[in-house]
Formats: C-alpha cells, structure tokens, sequence
C-alpha cells in the first residue's frame, strides 16, 4: 500500500475514531438518557457530570482523550508525522463534527489532550495542568480549556515543534468556534460553574 493510500486510510479512520459520541453512549447505557436533553446538550465530559454521575464525566474524559491518542498513534506508525498531525485535526473535527449526530457534537477539548499527549507528550500534560489550575480557580470549565488552548501552540513553537504547532493552530481555532457560545457567556458573566 503506497504511503499516499495509508495517509487517506490514518485521516478517514482518524475521522472514524473521533467521531464516537462516548458521553451519549455512556450516558444511554447507564439509564441516564440522552445526554443531549442535559445541561448545554454537549456530548463531552462536563456536560456528562451535569448528570451527577463523576464515574461516567471520568469515563466520557478518557474515552475522548483515547480516540484522539489512538488516531494519532496509528498515523504516526503507518505513514509519520506529517500524517500523524492530519490525524490529530481529523479526530478533532470527527469529534465536533460527528456524521452519526448529524455534525453537532462536542467541543474538543479531551480529544485535544489526547492528541496532544502522543504528538507532543509535554505539550499535552501543560495542557491538562493548565486546564486544571485553571478550572480549580475559575470553576468554569470553557475557561481553563480555552485558556489551555491559546497557551499550547506558542509553547510548541518554543519547543520547536513546528509541525505539532502548525496543526495545533486550525485544531484550537476550530475549537474555539465551538465555544463561541461560552465565550458569549463568559463575557456576559453567565457562564455555569463546574458541576452545575
């Protein structure tokens, strides 16, 4: 199979792999119901501990997390990282573009963590402290991720990894478009805190 082929096969599986809605299957296999009659109607893990279950948001984080890593991970070894930083950005728009729930799903960010971690593993643990302290003090989630997401491509850039940054670039633009409406809030002072 010529290196061309495998690029298209990493993408589209990247894609594939992304697009698997694990906060509305694990909500729906825990009696929960349907996740998106919750909350903000966000299929990720915040929106999943609105139910009150941490077991499930902790499950919804890692899951997301892990496709984005596998998607990664799989490019790299067949193709490289050229392929490898397609496959991050196609399991993040598989992520927030989902075929199954007609395009509308979540936000990115633990599929961005997971990326991050296999692309640039100290890119992606900055991230996740990052979002951490920053959700511990401002107890919003969209807050401590979009303020995660800005701060990573400049620390690849001071990394050197150019080509991490580069994808990173289109990955956290695409992502903060699908937290425009949190944005919104967070200007307005309306934004919910974690949990409620």
């Amino acid at each position: 199979m010529s290196d061309q082929l495998l690029l298209v096969v990493s993408v589209v599986l990247a894609y594939g792999l992304g697009s698997i809605p694990f906060g509305l299957l694990f909500t729906r296999w825990a009696g929960q119901g349907d996740i998106r009659d919750i909350g903000s109607g966000n299929i990720g893990a915040t929106n999943v501990l609105r139910t009150g279950n941490k077991l499930l948001a902790l499950l919804t984080l890692l899951a997301d997390a892990a496709k984005g890593f596998i998607a990664v991970m799989i490019a790299w070894r067949l193709v490289g990282e050229n392929a490898a930083t397609l496959a991050a950005l196609a399991s993040l728009v598989g992520h927030i573009f989902p075929v199954w729930l007609n395009f509308k799903g979540g936000k990115g960010v633990a599929v961005f963590i997971g990326t991050m971690l296999m692309l640039s593993p100290l890119a992606g643990l900055n991230f996740l402290l990052l979002w951490i302290v920053i959700a511990i003090i401002g107890r919003r989630s969209s807050l401590a991720a979009i303020v995660a997401f800005l701060a990573t491509p400049a620390l690849l850039y001071l990394l050197g990894e150019i080509a991490a940054m580069q994808a990173s670039l289109v990955m956290v633009a695409i992502s903060l478009w699908a937290h425009k409406e949190n944005i919104s809030r967070l200007l307005a002072g309306s934004e919910p805190k974690i949990g409620q």
